[in-house]
């Protein structure tokens, strides 16, 4: 059985959470009516699951976040939820069980189990060219060579299109303004106030890719496609999607694009990294002052980021997967297109961000040789931390 894993040091400052799938009852979590199970009684360590505390506590006395709540469970079964720290530093106000976070590229993993949906109903395949839904894919370039400043040299014609499949391993050519020409992508993926996501997705398609698709790994804007195909395949906006078919059958009623007024006051306050190693600075407010509330552009529905959510409802869906596609009788998928999807696809391209040992399938990275990755996680565990 597949084994599903979410850790995160990238994202840890800003959104000031740590979660896992796989352990000490509280009665915090009881008054929210997550189920308890004593952690022996699943094969666990109450003893050793109270070590997260001081280590969570650690980077919070550092100033490295300023609060968390972790959450644990193994079999189906909740080991371990804790609340520790502020979601707002300046307020003195204290971490809820019910807190709200912005979850960032954890959102990837949902948007590609969407499009998975769609697959599996016969709607496309996974060789499918892009550009078979997506007009503005046609005709790409590669840019072979970049210049000082990070623009684009010599443009040569793809050897093949681009295809779905190369959008949901992150093999596409895309860039995220992280590696290639990265001034040049930076300058223009960044979404604009009168955007839709079908003019943001075409902006996107109009540049000229990093490398040839299918030749390299690379994190990238690719999963914001795979929401356009989402809508273009299924006539639904990436929200309503996302809403009828993912969050109301797993009772995720705290996950959205944006968030309702009344809910401004569980949002934690999202903070990064300062000038000083041991700072973070206000990036978002927690409240109703929040771009999530208000003022905001709710014509782009990020499918690489956009989403916000709690500890329990992402455990739900996470619980899901590790159930083969399926939680208290709502079905997304099968046990086989799970498998499928966390099957490494990329062969032997050198993966830079999981690193030596890794392999990427079909929204989540994969534990391929645990030595050569020098992790505790099993071979062909999945998971997803950025």
């Amino acid at each position: 059985m597949k084994t599903l894993y979410k850790s995160h040091q990238y994202l840890q400052r800003s959104l000031g959470v740590v979660l896992a799938l796989a352990v000490s009852a509280t009665s915090v979590a009881q008054d929210l009516g997550l189920p308890m199970t004593a952690p022996e009684q699943v094969g666990m360590s109450t003893e050793r699951l109270e070590r997260i505390r001081p280590a969570m506590q650690k980077y919070i006395d550092d100033k490295l976040v300023p609060g968390v709540i972790t959450m644990i469970a193994r079999k189906g079964k909740i080991v371990h939820f804790e609340t520790q720290g502020y979601m707002d530093v300046d307020s003195g106000k204290a971490m809820q069980a019910d807190a709200i976070f912005r979850i960032a590229s954890m959102t990837k993993p949902i948007t590609s189990v969407a499009l998975m949906m769609l697959w599996e109903e016969g709607a496309f395949q996974l060789r499918d060219p892009v550009s078979r839904f997506i007009p503005s894919f046609e005709n790409q370039v590669v840019s072979s060579t970049s210049d000082s400043s990070g623009r684009t040299g010599e443009l040569v014609p793809v050897k093949r299109p681009v295809t779905i499949r190369d959008m949901l391993t992150h093999t596409a050519g895309l860039s995220n303004s992280y590696r290639g020409n990265t001034q040049f992508y930076g300058e223009n993926i960044r979404v604009n106030s009168d955007d839709s996501l079908e003019s943001y997705i075409d902006r996107l398609a109009g540049l000229p890719l990093n490398y040839q698709p299918g030749e390299e790994w690379q994190y990238s804007a690719a999963t914001n496609v795979i929401g356009r195909l989402v809508e273009v395949i299924s006539g639904q906006t990436l929200e309503e999607y996302m809403e009828e078919r993912i969050f109301q059958p797993l009772g995720m009623t705290d996950t959205h694009f944006f968030m309702e007024d009344d809910k401004g006051g569980r949002l934690m306050s999202q903070y990064s990294p300062g000038s000083d190693s041991n700072q973070i600075v206000i990036a978002d407010p927690g409240s109703n002052e929040s771009r999530w509330i208000s003022n905001q552009n709710k014509t782009v529905y990020t499918g690489a980021g956009g989403l916000v959510s709690t500890p329990h409802d992402y455990m739900r869906f996470q619980q899901a997967m590790l159930n083969g596609g399926e939680l208290d009788g709502a079905r997304l998928l099968s046990p086989n297109t799970i498998d499928l999807m966390m099957e490494n696809h990329t062969a032997d391209l050198a993966l830079w961000l999981p690193g030596p040992g890794m392999g990427f399938g079909l929204g989540w990275a994969v534990v391929e040789d645990r030595g050569e990755a020098a992790t505790p996680l099993t071979e062909g565990s999945a998971y997803w931390g950025g």
